[in-house]
């Protein structure tokens, strides 16, 4: 390893206004190496990611101390210290020669510029390449992130796509210069498993190719094991505990670095066991972890009452028109024939790749998104025969967890008047006062405190945001929350306390969970039965644990075995997948096959694949 890193942080102090949010920090990243920075939401990681591109000030902050070395090449040339340049020359370096993958694609992407001009620009500007060479290198990137279609993408927008498939672009947009230093924000938050494995091979394949450093700010251990080289622990903004990633593992010695790992969702742990379980929170009171509850069984799932939600032959299709006279000539057949039902107190978790149409699947049960066909039954009577009023009572009694939580919160109002607003829509409580203490009492079962109320979205961290969305979701007291990738922008202590709160709600009010994930640990963990998709159709339904033990599809087996492990002794080689890139989008008139589910076991049922029939005659 090179004895110059190729950027050095050190005693490093970000305010915001009088409030101290880093403090004193210092940590190094070398050429071909990875430093792993974790901790809590509000911890200081994505305002230390920020001030590094020099970002801080556009957000009202500044850097009031340290200095922030960046080292172009390991000759021992003069570094440059970040912090003592002008604006004009840090664009030169910014998106160049230090790149960063935010961590909200949606608010990081221009929704007015197709995806092409997007990552077009960022060649253009610092590459200095023609119009149609830099669109050649933008196929050649999407197609690098595993983007199907790649042509066709360029000329779509933002809000085209899914939240999966916005994070790869910007990936791909981060990668384009081929930096020297590589800022990741939680870069795999919104991938599912197979492709957060495949991109971190492709950022892996670079690093050593380019000899890029890498800055991976994320709350997934399991990727930490796998990636990072280091490890630098933050809570409240101040480094607690700093080491190699094995030391860390096998032997981490700060109280909040046992409590942070002890958090963490292990697969497989669930092996055996037919019911989810509620495990005890290892949290930190002062400087001592302790261990809080008892473990316990979730038997609350009442199959034998009726359904809360039905949903038979579901299929949702997009209509992609081209030409002059904007004709029909494909479509994204998002949904496809998809059936379930989901009990009271019970909670079914729906999982697959990006664009697998578990998010459509939720917007078409919460009607935010018109089906093509299918029935949607709500207390057994259909949505579509439903009066105006039993329209507006479902809107109550289902509610929306989104993945995005920056974009579904009023940047101009405070975060206690969207809680309250459902409350004051549904007429729940009345008087000032009552509503204040029911939006006190949402805030503190989610982790934050009372006092936050009257503070706008933009104040708080990604995870903070997102517990604020879970808060006014349970304000209207819902009997289904559709929870979309709810835990996805959560530390791993916060996202145990969540899941906690969640299964006691489950246990005390009898709530049902339609759960969208890409974490198969958390899903394990939480979900009576599982829903695997795979473009648009269900090929696996049943319970968890014949789905997690005896997982009979090959695509239910390539999903699990994409699950990065928690463990640096157990860093598994990947080799990228061969072949087209499956996709959902097809020529008008070219239907998919509907392949339909046969029962294996009791309540286990799993798609015929192709040549199955051949294999068994055989």
């Amino acid at each position: 390893m090179t004895t110059t890193p190729a950027l050095s942080v050190r005693s490093l102090g970000v305010n915001f206004g009088s409030s101290q949010v880093v403090k004193n920090l210092s940590f190094d990243v070398y050429p071909g190496k990875t430093t792993a920075i974790v901790g809590e939401s509000g911890s200081g990681k994505s305002v230390t990611s920020l001030a590094i591109m020099r970002l801080v000030e556009y957000m009202n902050a500044e850097i009031t101390s340290g200095t922030i070395l960046f080292h172009r090449d390991a000759s021992g040339s003069q570094p440059q210290d970040l912090t003592q340049l002008s604006d004009k020359a840090m664009r030169k370096i910014r998106g160049k020669e230090i790149a960063m993958i935010f961590q909200e694609p949606m608010t990081s992407l221009n929704p007015v510029y197709t995806i092409g001009d997007q990552i077009t620009e960022v060649l253009i500007l610092h590459e200095k390449l023609t119009q149609e060479s830099a669109r050649s290198e933008a196929v050649k990137l999407l197609k690098l992130v595993r983007l199907a279609d790649a042509e066709a993408l360029l000329k779509r927008y933002p809000h085209q796509l899914s939240g999966g498939m916005r994070q790869r672009v910007m990936i791909a947009m981060a990668l384009a210069c081929r930096p020297k230093v590589l800022v990741a924000d939680e870069p795999t938050t919104a991938l599912d498993v197979t492709i957060q494995a495949q991109i971190l091979t492709i950022m892996r394949d670079l690093q050593q190719e380019l000899g890029m450093a890498v800055i991976f700010i994320t709350h997934d251990m399991g990727v930490v094991a796998e990636m990072a080289d280091q490890v630098v622990v933050m809570r409240h903004g101040e480094k607690v505990e700093e080491g190699a990633v094995e030391e860390i593992f096998a032997r981490p010695h700060h109280p909040y670095t046992q409590a942070l790992l002890a958090a963490v969702p292990k697969l497989g742990s669930m092996q055996g066991e037919t019911l989810p379980r509620m495990d005890p929170l290892v949290v930190l009171e002062g400087d001592v972890a302790r261990t809080l509850g008892e473990s316990r069984q979730q038997d609350t799932a009442r199959t034998d009452a009726a359904p809360v939600v039905e949903i038979e032959n579901l299929v949702t299709r997009f209509d992609i028109r081209k030409g002059f006279f904007g004709g029909i000539s494909h479509r994204v057949h998002a949904v496809e024939n998809v059936s379930f039902s989901i009990f009271p107190g019970e909670t079914l978790a729906l999982v697959g790749e990006s664009g697998s149409g578990k998010s459509t699947i939720g917007r078409t049960i919460q009607q935010l998104q018109e089906s093509t066909s299918g029935t949607i039954r709500f207390g057994g009577k259909a949505v579509a025969d439903m009066s105006r009023a039993e329209k507006m009572r479902l809107r109550q009694e289902v509610q929306y967890i989104f993945q995005d939580p920056f974009a579904s919160l009023d940047p101009r109002k405070t975060v206690g008047f969207s809680i309250a607003e459902p409350i004051r829509t549904h007429g729940l409580l009345h008087g000032t006062k009552a509503i204040r203490q029911r939006v006190d009492q949402l805030l503190e079962r989610v982790g934050l405190s009372a006092d936050q109320a009257e503070r706008y979205p933009h104040e708080f961290s990604g995870g903070q945001r997102q517990r604020i969305c879970i808060a006014r979701a349970l304000a209207s007291k819902p009997k289904l929350i559709i929870a979309d990738e709810a835990l996805s922008a959560l530390d791993v202590s916060i996202q145990a306390q969540i899941i906690h709160l969640l299964m006691e709600l489950q246990q005390d009010e009898g709530l049902a969970y339609l759960f969208i994930s890409h974490d198969m640990a958390v899903v394990e963990k939480m979900s009576h039965r599982v829903a695997v998709l795979q473009l648009g159709q269900v090929v696996e339904l049943g319970e968890r644990r014949a789905v997690f033990d005896s997982p009979q599809h090959s695509y239910t087996r390539k999903l699990l075995s994409a699950v990065p492990v928690a463990d640096p002794t157990q860093r598994r080689e990947r080799t990228l997948l061969q072949g087209d890139i499956l996709s959902p989008i097809r020529k008008v008139g070219d239907e998919p096959e509907h392949l339909p589910l046969v029962q294996v076991a009791t309540g286990h049922f799993v798609a015929q694949e192709v040549g199955s029939a051949e294999r068994l005659a055989s």
